[in-house]
C-alpha cells in the first residue's frame, strides 16, 4: 500500500460523526503529577495498569476514533498479553503517538520556547508502525502575554511543525498539528484571538511551502479563551462565537477535521464550549475533540489505582466520552452531568 493510501484510510477509521480523540500520550513527568494527585506511585506497572485499564473499556469506540499514545505505551501489554495498541484496535480505536521532545527555551527570545524532535524522526516514525501507531502527534506551545509570543517564536514552531507533518506524510502516518496557544495567565479573551490568528495563518502557510496535503492531516487547535487568571472569563457562546471567526479566517476548508484541546479547561467547561462551538452552524470542517485530562480527570479519581475501583473508573470515562460524543452534535445539555 503507497503512502497515500495508507493516509486515506487512516483518516477514513479517525474522521467519523460523533467521535474525538483520547490524548493518552502523558510524559513521564505529567504522569507523575496525575498520579500524585490521587496518591499513586508512578511506577512502570503502575502506568501500564493504568493505561490497560482505560483502553480496554467496553464500548469506548463508540465516541473514540483514536487514541495517541506515549511511546512506553506502544510496548506494553494488558494482563493477558495483548499489546496496548491493539487493545485500542480491538474497538475500532486507531492507535498513535507522540512524537515530539518536548519544549526548550527558544534562545535569544526571552519567555518563548519551541518544540524539539525532528532529528531521525521518520526512522522513528517507522518503527512505531510497525509497533500498530497508524498516526502522530507534535504539540508547540505559545506563552501569551502584551508581548507574547514574538515573530521569532511564531514562526520557528510553524516551520517544525510543518516539518513534522511533511516527513509523517511521507511515512504514511497522519500528522496531528498542535499548536496550543497557552491558557495561563491574565490576558483578555481579545489578545488570545490576536495571537491564535497569528500563529494559524504561519502554520498553514509553512505548511504549504512544505507540500503537507491539508487533506491528509488533523489540526489540533486551542479554543479561543481568556487566560486562566482574567477576571472576566467567557460564557460557552462567547468562546464559541471567537473560536468559529478565527477558525473561518485561517483553517482552510480541505482540513477534514479540527480536533479541540482543553488546554488546562475543566472537563465540564471542555465539553461546554464545544458543545456551543457545534451549535454555530454548519462548518467545512468536523469539529470534535483531542482531550487528555477533560476525558482522564474523573476516570483516574474514581480509580485511585486499585483494581478494584476498574468498574466506576472506566465508567467515569464513557460517561465524559459519551458527553463529549454529544457535544459534536450540538446535543449536549447541562442536565447530562448529573445523569449516569
Amino acid at each position: 500500500m503507497s503512502a497515500e493510501s495508507e493516509l486515506h484510510a487512516s483518516l477514513k477509521a479517525l474522521v467519523q460523526k460523533g467521535k474525538g480523540i483520547l490524548a493518552a500520550d502523558e510524559s513521564g513527568p505529567t504522569i507523575a503529577k496525575r498520579f500524585k494527585a490521587i496518591g499513586v506511585e508512578s511506577t512502570e506497572e503502575n502506568r501500564r495498569a493504568y493505561r490497560a485499564l482505560i483502553l480496554g473499556a467496553p464500548g469506548l469506540g463508540e465516541f473514540v476514533g483514536g487514541v495517541i499514545l506515549y511511546e512506553e505505551t506502544l510496548g506494553q501489554q494488558a494482563d493477558d498479553g495483548t499489546p496496548l495498541p491493539q487493545l485500542a484496535a480491538r474497538q475500532g480505536i486507531v492507535p498513535g503517538i507522540k512524537v515530539d521532545a518536548g519544549t526548550i527555551p527558544l534562545a535569544l527570545a526571552p519567555g518563548d520556547e519551541v518544540t524539539q524532535g525532528l532529528d531521525g524522526l521518520a526512522k522513528r516514525l517507522a518503527v512505531y508502525k510497525e509497533q500498530g501507531a497508524r498516526f502522530a502527534k507534535w504539540r508547540a506551545v505559545y506563552n501569551v502575554s502584551d508581548t507574547l509570543p514574538s515573530r521569532m517564536a511564531v514562526e520557528a514552531n510553524a516551520q517544525a511543525l510543518a516539518r513534522y507533518a511533511a516527513i509523517c506524510q511521507e511515512q504514511g502516518v497522519v500528522p496531528i498539528v498542535e499548536p496550543e496557544v497557552l491558557i495561563a495567565g491574565a490576558h483578555t479573551m481579545a489578545r488570545c484571538a490576536e495571537v491564535t490568528e497569528a500563529v494559524l495563518h504561519e502554520v498553514f502557510h509553512a505548511l504549504h511551502r512544505q507540500q503537507v496535503m491539508f487533506e491528509l492531516m488533523l489540526l489540533k487547535p486551542s479554543m479561543v479563551v481568556p487566560g486562566k487568571s482574567h477576571p472576566q472569563q467567557a460564557t460557552p457562546a462567547e468562546v464559541a462565537a471567537q473560536t468559529i471567526r478565527v477558525l473561518r479566517r485561517t483553517v482552510p476548508a480541505a482540513v477534514p477535521s479540527i480536533n479541540f484541546l482543553s488546554g488546562g479547561q475543566s472537563p465540564a467547561e471542555a465539553t461546554a464550549n464545544l458543545d456551543a462551538i457545534n451549535r454555530t452552524g454548519s462548518h467545512p470542517w468536523q469539529l470534535t475533540f483531542s482531550y487528555g485530562r477533560a476525558l482522564q480527570e474523573p476516570a483516574l479519581k474514581a480509580w485511585k489505582g486499585q483494581a478494584a475501583n476498574a468498574r466506576a473508573s472506566r465508567d467515569a470515562l464513557l460517561k465524559r466520552a459519551r458527553l463529549n460524543g454529544a457535544a459534536c452534535d450540538g446535543r449536549f445539555t447541562a442536565a447530562m452531568e448529573g445523569a449516569d
